[in-house]
């Protein structure tokens, strides 16, 4: 006698040749199925008698159940999910174990095989009664239907009669421990009939119900006429109640939501008119009649136009705009699809798919395209900021229990919208917080669903309001600060820093027309040369955008205008030396490259939310005890960074010529200058470590080359991301020959094509390639020139794409000059 083993369950029956899904939960369930997957994948199932019981023992267990094959088993934390396929009834016969879980000895339970005459006609009668009952309720589809009425079994038939149909689970136990298939069947039957009487039952309820809503609807017409009426002999009584009433009927709203608000309108005509409830009543009536519910705007979604609309108000950013361009066309064909194939536009369809997300640093026109695409398709343009957002409520509402209880800012901006097919723009979304209060990400995962927000349900409306038709548009400055989960509903399109060629682009031809305009000026009444702006650029701001540069252009203008108001016939051109009396003394330096190759000097690159910029890191060594200082306002990153690459070149200190004890004997002093700005990342790494060599070995690093890359203990150089924007602060400053990861070779084509021709670029594998590439020998402190496989010069014009040096190609040992010259440095320091 084979043993199994056994989960009790509650309040389910499993029938044999019958597939079942089972949620199990308690610990002994789960460790009997797990067994049962990890063994022979067949258990015993049986229903307990008695439901309450938490831990049954044996007397609780019928002696009947069923022997299953467990065909899928999937653990979720705490339960897990079981599918099986019943095989055949057994009977327990003995218990082997109870802990951890059952494990009993069954015994096979034999069913007559063949069918007599009697099984034939109840089979008969049984398809007769399941055929009356699928006319009364069309739970199964047709499959099922010609599947069960092709059972010529009473065996099949009463098993997967009695798991379909029957709805008592203590009458499903009876079925089961009924042996003979022919009296199970008939026994089905008389259920089976007892459930038709009921269906029956009801549906001539439903009958007298639908008569009385056409008699309800005579009334209603009837009423109409009466009202006509008392207008024609100038009785008009309408009460407000019933212009509410009125105005709810012409609104088109779904039933369920029509059913709501007039039941509100009962409530306020019950209400006394000096009650605190009757303002709130009356408030709800208010807003749910101001929403828009079958309003829409008519899209426009020529293509031309769309491209049109955005080329004449943003400058650049071509990938963005051909990735909103294809959404938009793909969008136009759904709209097709589902109107040719249901006469009607299904917004569910036609808004499958993720939600854009733009993602950029700030001033780089993000929201401004969000209402290019508005203006683009017709459609109206609302903004909702969710920065320092972190209460559930501010999205979903207040439920109307609290004193000055309103709509969400989703409702709210519907509201505003005055359509059901607005552009929302969900401004700064990497911004929102939680509290107790609740998690407003949790919140928007429902409105930025496709499949969801159909139904989305504010806590102040109480019903459900359909999104589907609005075009969500996302915006934030860091998409890792966005929440996982909506994350994945959205499609990033980063949209990059402008260069300072784009931004004196955008200055002279969006910007400053506008703030001439918007100061009451005119081009004749000041001028502006290209070096100014390009000056003001340099001197005044350090942002990736341009919102800065419109604000500083407005302060000049602001000036201009007063003096115009002073001397009406000035003419004003600008100049540094003007804009420097309006702007004050220049803010800022533009970072400069090294003055020639030194010693313990390599020029990193680094990425900030405003851009690019140079990262120039120093070291020095000292006689001491072997301490490491670490200073410049330097993270836990790119501390580790540099730890790094301390032990780097500690592993590789004889094949430098460096003293293999010169971490005991020599002090280090890592420094980043600019110490008030925090730093932070592992993209300095590779410069760290070149600057750390150029202390130790005397050799100068090359004042023409600057360098990005992240190193591991064993000297591997990873990829690193913001190479465009670092490229573009290395070009700012002169620097033609950069020293980057070989993985980031793909990341060269986003740069700008014009600064790409003119730029050298050194993709390395390993800090030995760095060394060779960026370091000079210790009696050779002149700058090397760069000199490409074709013979050119590094930034030689008319260049028809970007240069890569190939990395040296072995790893040669020092000389003695250069130990003699390393050991030298050590001991009398810097």
């Amino acid at each position: 006698m084979r043993e199994y083993p056994l989960i009790p369950l509650k309040q389910t029956v499993v029938f044999p040749r019958v597939p079942t899904t089972l949620t199990l939960a308690r610990p002994h369930q789960l460790r009997a199925a797990a067994s049962a997957w990890e063994g022979t994948r067949t258990v015993i199932l049986v229903k307990q008698r008695e439901a309450e019981i938490d831990d049954p023992q044996p007397d609780d267990l019928p002696a009947i159940g069923t022997l299953a094959q467990v065909l899928a088993y999937e653990p979720e934390g705490e339960t897990a999910q079981l599918r099986v396929d019943g095989l055949r009834r057994v009977r327990i016969e003995s218990f082997a174990a109870t802990e951890p879980f059952f494990c009993v000895g069954v015994a096979r339970i034999n069913e007559p095989s063949g069918t007599t005459p009697v099984g034939q006609a109840l089979v008969r009668h049984a398809h007769e009664i399941f055929d009356r009952y699928i006319q009364l309720n069309h739970r199964f589809s047709a499959q099922e239907i010609e599947q069960i009425m092709g059972f010529r079994s009473p065996s099949r038939l009463a098993d997967v009669l009695a798991a379909n149909l029957v709805a008592d689970n203590n009458a499903q136990q009876e079925l089961l421990e009924t042996l003979d298939p022919e009296v199970r069947l008939e026994k089905i039957c008389v259920i089976l009939g007892n459930t038709i009487e009921v269906l029956d039952l009801d549906q001539r309820i439903r009958q007298r119900v639908r008569e009385q809503v056409d008699r309800n609807q005579q009334e209603y017409y009837l009423k109409e006429q009466l009202k006509a009426i008392q207008r024609e002999l100038g009785q008009d009584t309408l009460t407000e109640a019933q212009e509410l009433r009125e105005r709810v009927a012409a609104k088109g709203m779904p039933e369920e939501v029509q059913a709501k608000v007039l039941k509100e309108i009962t409530r306020l005509e019950r209400t006394p008119a000096n009650s605190a409830e009757t303002a709130v009543i009356r408030n709800y009536i208010d807003w749910m009649l101001v929403l828009p519910w079958q309003e829409r705007s008519e899209d426009r979604l020529d293509i031309r136009e769309v491209q049109r609309v955005l080329d004449e108000q943003q400058f650049g950013l071509d990938k963005v705009k051909d990735r909103i361009t294809d959404f938009l066309a793909v969008r136009q064909l759904r709209m097709r699809q589902s109107q040719a194939a249901t006469g009607k536009i299904d917004y569910r369809m036609v808004n499958r798919g993720p939600i854009m997300c733009l993602i950029g640093p700030p001033g780089v026109g993000k929201t401004s395209l969000g209402e290019s695409i508005a203006k683009a398709m017709g459609r109206r343009f609302v903004r909702i900021s969710l920065g320092g957002v972190h209460d559930e409520a501010e999205i979903r509402g207040h439920r109307r229990t609290y004193v000055g209880a309103l709509p969400g800012s989703i409702i709210n901006a519907m509201k505003t919208a005055g359509v059901k097919n607005p552009v929302f723009l969900l401004d700064e979304i990497d911004k929102v917080s939680s509290d107790y209060k609740g998690d407003p990400a949790a919140a928007l995962l429902e409105v930025l669903d496709p499949s969801q927000n159909s139904t989305f349900t504010d806590h102040y409306l109480e019903v459900p309001y359909d999104l589907s038709e609005v075009l969500f548009i996302c915006t934030g400055n860091n998409r890792y600060g966005i929440p996982r989960p909506l994350a994945d509903r959205m499609e990033i399109i980063d949209i990059p820093g402008y260069t300072e060629e784009e931004k004196i682009a955008i200055a002279r031809d969006y910007i400053w027309p506008r703030v001439l305009r918007d100061n009451a000026l005119t081009p004749e009444q000041v001028r502006m040369p290209t070096s100014v702006p390009q000056w003001i650029i340099a001197s005044y701001t350090r942002e990736a955008g341009v919102r800065s540069l419109e604000r500083q252009l407005g302060t000049i203008c602001a000036k201009v205008a007063k003096r115009v108001v002073n001397e009406p016939d000035a003419h004003v051109r600008l100049t540094r030396k003007t804009v420097e009396e309006y702007l004050g003394a220049p803010r800022y330096n533009a970072d400069e490259a090294p003055e020639g190759d030194q010693v313990g000097l390599a020029m990193g690159l680094a990425w900030t939310e405003t851009g690019g910029t140079l990262l120039p890191v120093e070291v020095a060594f000292m006689p001491g005890r072997g301490d490491v200082r670490l200073t410049g306002q330097q993270g836990d990153v790119m501390r580790e960074s540099a730890q790094t690459a301390h032990s780097y070149i500690r592993t590789r200190a004889e094949e430098l010529g460096i003293e293999a004890n010169f971490a005991d004997q020599m002090d280090l002093h890592l420094h980043l200058p600019e110490g008030a700005v925090p730093k932070d990342g592992p993209s300095a790494g590779i410069t760290i470590a070149t600057a750390m060599i150029s202390a130790l070995t005397n050799r100068p690093v090359r004042a023409d080359t600057a360098m990005t890359g992240e190193i591991t203990l064993r000297g591997r150089v990873l990829p690193i991301g913001g190479l465009r924007d670092k490229v573009l602060a290395a070009y700012r400053v002169g620097i033609r020959r950069i020293i980057l990861p070989a993985e980031n070779q793909k990341d060269i084509a986003e740069i700008p094509e014009r600064i790409r021709h003119q730029i050298t670029f050194v993709p390395v594998t390993r800090m030995e390639e760095v060394e060779r590439a960026a370091l000079l020998p210790p009696d050779d402190a002149s700058r090397l020139e760069a000199v490409t496989p074709d013979g050119t010069m590094p930034h030689s014009p008319g260049d028809d794409a970007p240069r890569t040096e190939p990395p040296p190609a072995t790893t040669e040992q020092p000389p003695a000059q250069l130990k003699r010259s390393a050991k030298k440095k050590n001991a009398g320091g810097k």
